[in-house]
């Protein structure tokens, strides 16, 4: 699997959790993750969370951190569980460079003090599987009550914290697949 930060900022509307965008966009083929800074304003006609249409719930952050892969050997079942995975490492890290934060998992959603830190959605196109994870660094605009990377998380440097999440979830993806081809099988 690829990793990359994207060092432009990209405004986040859904319409880039669509087949081949890493590939099209910044010429990673096959398995990839990238991660990029930008305003995050999803309106419901690009909104892949049916759950999130039916109760007109749209997406905006007015500065995200939006993490998105593409796998292309993964069932839409096992991508929820990278989904997952992806989630709870962000969590780990975050309690890691700050113990004092108190930072809770809810399935897919992170909270700090019951504000909401995240979104993310897994989904399946004609050819692959997508995660888009998305992270608050400024919660100020945000439809619902929300927390955010630098003032709730104190994370300040968003680059390196978005590698330490690329880095460490490459490593984990990796060292699944190593602990799958290790064993042999039985009768």
């Amino acid at each position: 699997m690829e990793s990359k930060f994207i060092d432009k900022e990209i405004k986040y509307t859904g319409e880039q959790l669509v087949p081949h965008w890493i590939y099209k966009n910044f010429s990673i083929m096959g398995n990839a993750i990238v991660a990029f800074i930008g305003e995050c304003d999803v309106n419901l006609s690009h909104m892949v969370d049916i759950e999130d249409v039916i109760n007109n719930e749209p997406i905006y952050s007015k500065k995200m951190l939006n993490i998105i892969e593409e796998n292309f050997n993964s069932s839409l079942i096992e991508m929820v569980y990278k989904q997952r995975l992806l989630v709870t490492i962000t969590k780990e890290i975050i309690e890691k460079l700050n113990p004092e934060v108190i930072i809770n998992r809810s399935g897919d959603d992170l909270y700090i003090n019951n504000k909401k830190l995240s979104v993310s959605i897994a989904t399946k196109s004609i050819t692959s599987t997508l995660i888009h994870f998305g992270l608050n660094i400024e919660s100020e605009g945000a439809p619902v009550n929300a927390s955010d990377l630098i003032n709730d998380a104190k994370i300040n440097n968003i680059k390196e914290f978005a590698l330490l999440i690329l880095e460490k979830y490459k490593n984990e993806i990796r060292d699944i697949n190593f602990a799958a081809s290790k064993v042999r099988g039985v009768i």
